[in-house]
């Protein structure tokens, strides 16, 4: 028991530093919000263990993009897609609003040279990223599958562990 709490730590603790290693890699490291939400928790009981990750709930759509309302493809496999309805009502809005202020981030007329207002440039930054989607990261993702094949055999096959249903699990 001691051994597979061992690994199932070890695993947890790699995949949580991969994948915060990744968002400031990937330049995903604005305000820290979702670099300081990720996180593990294992639990164990008598016949069993639990491992679960955390993260700002955003933050899969980081990971696995979104499809555009008109395109989708910078993100063709990912699930989520704009304007279905079932997303967060003003996520992408206020999330834009405050990076664009942050940033500083003011486009120019093509006609006058002169700068756009904050509020026309969050305007047309959230109108592309609307139509076109989000590119998927797989800064997540992509630490969980390695550090998953990495687990001994004997381990895998004894608590039948499927990558699959275990990402789509621990991201809900």
């Amino acid at each position: 028991m001691n051994e597979v709490k061992s690994y199932l730590t070890d695993f947890g603790k790699y995949v949580v530093q991969q994948s915060k290693t990744n968002l400031t890699k990937k330049g995903k490291k604005d305000t820290g919000q979702l670099y300081n939400s990720i996180g593990y928790e294992l639990q164990v009981s008598k016949n069993s263990f639990r491992l679960s990750f955390k993260m700002a709930d955003y933050g899969k759509f980081i990971d696995e993009g979104v499809k555009g309302v008109s395109s989708s493809t910078k993100a063709p496999n990912s699930p989520f897609k704009f304007g279905t309805g079932t997303g967060m009502k003003g996520g992408l809005t206020n999330g834009i609003d405050g990076w664009v202020k942050r940033k500083r981030i003011q486009f120019k007329n093509r006609g006058n040279g002169q700068f756009l207002s904050y509020e026309e440039t969050k305007r047309r930054i959230i109108n592309s990223i609307w139509n076109k989607g989000i590119r998927p990261t797989d800064f997540f993702k992509r630490p969980f599958e390695l550090a998953f094949k990495r687990l001994p055999d004997e381990l895998t096959e004894a608590y039948a562990l499927e990558v699959d249903k275990f990402l789509k699990d621990t991201l809900k």
